[in-house]
């Protein structure tokens, strides 16, 4: 690196530590969202520190460039929607301190988002890929008993990383989730999902000893601390390998499972979005993936002209 780009690198580090104050006092973000702005604020000065640009001279075309190489090097087009929606909250910022007359990212385009929705997993689908862990072993019995609660309740996967033991009601059958944007909501827990939990929280859990400030957590590795949602993905993505399952898998592919089961079981729409814990009911008609035969088949059933003879 030059001492010119050292220049435009320390530049863009002061603004940065102005971004971080900006969005957790202006946003008051929980820490997931605001690690989520400075990724993408770092994305940004990469580039511009690489293009001798400083936060003041960065322009819409300079945006559009970074935003070409993402596409060539195959980032999610959610990826870079969120990513621009994070440099427009930086210059907004800059706009407001008046070091810029006008925020440059306000023109740049949103990608189209791909229509597809995520893979369903069927039960089988579930039982295959829990059939691959050896539950004699802790660390798969954990991941055995992950997987049932995922699908089970159709939690977030940072939600079920972050799952506290005080958050379980045995005797009420139902969780307590702390979700985007410290919302509380309440999940029912089915009964074999509550005891598989149980069963691993006073046999599996109770032979680890958690580091000074995990002892809350429900979920731990053999070091004593709460689980990544990166590892959750990996144990996941694995298993269905194993299993031979060719689909996508994710822990979101089980939460989308779930909401698609009740959905197409005759669960009421808006009874599935406090589930989910979505603040919009059109967020909660992305999961649940209805097919025509679907649709036709709640017509007949229901619609008074359907029913004539």
């Amino acid at each position: 690196m030059t001492a010119m780009d050292d220049t435009f690198a320390d530049d863009w580090r002061r603004y940065a530590v102005a971004f971080s104050q900006f969005v957790r006092l202006e946003k008051g973000l929980a820490s997931n969202s605001l690690q989520a702005y400075m990724n993408d604020l770092h994305h940004l000065s990469s580039f511009a520190v690489e293009h001798q640009l400083s936060p003041t001279s960065v322009a819409l075309d300079d945006m559009q460039a970074l935003l070409a190489e993402m596409n060539d090097t195959g980032i999610a087009v959610a990826t870079q929607c969120r990513m621009i929606s994070g440099w427009r909250v930086f210059f907004d910022m800059m706009v407001a301190n008046g070091d810029i007359g006008l925020n440059p990212a306000k023109l740049l385009q949103m990608p189209q988002r791909p229509s597809r929705l995520p893979d369903v997993l069927t039960d089988d689908d579930i039982a295959n890929i829990q059939s691959t862990f050896d539950r004699s072993m802790p660390d798969q019995d954990r991941n055995y008993v992950i997987v049932e609660v995922l699908y089970g309740c159709g939690l977030r996967v940072s939600e079920l990383v972050n799952m506290k033991l005080s958050n379980i009601y045995v005797e009420e059958e139902c969780l307590r989730i702390i979700g985007k944007g410290s919302k509380e909501r309440w999940v029912p827990i089915n009964r074999h999902a509550l005891r598989l939990l149980s069963d691993y929280i006073l046999l599996t859990r109770s032979q680890i000893t958690p580091k000074i400030g995990e002892e809350k957590y429900v979920f731990l590795n053999r070091r004593g601390t709460h689980l990544s949602r990166n590892y959750v993905f990996m144990f996941l993505q694995q298993a269905a390998r194993n299993a031979g399952i060719e689909k996508h898998v994710s822990p979101h592919s089980l939460r989308h499972s779930f909401a698609t089961e009740l959905v197409q079981n005759g669960a009421d729409l808006r009874a599935v979005q406090e589930m989910l814990g979505h603040a919009s009911l059109s967020t909660t008609e992305i999961y649940t993936h209805l097919d025509t035969s679907f649709l036709r088949k709640t017509i007949e059933s229901y619609h008074p002209h359907y029913m004539k003879k």
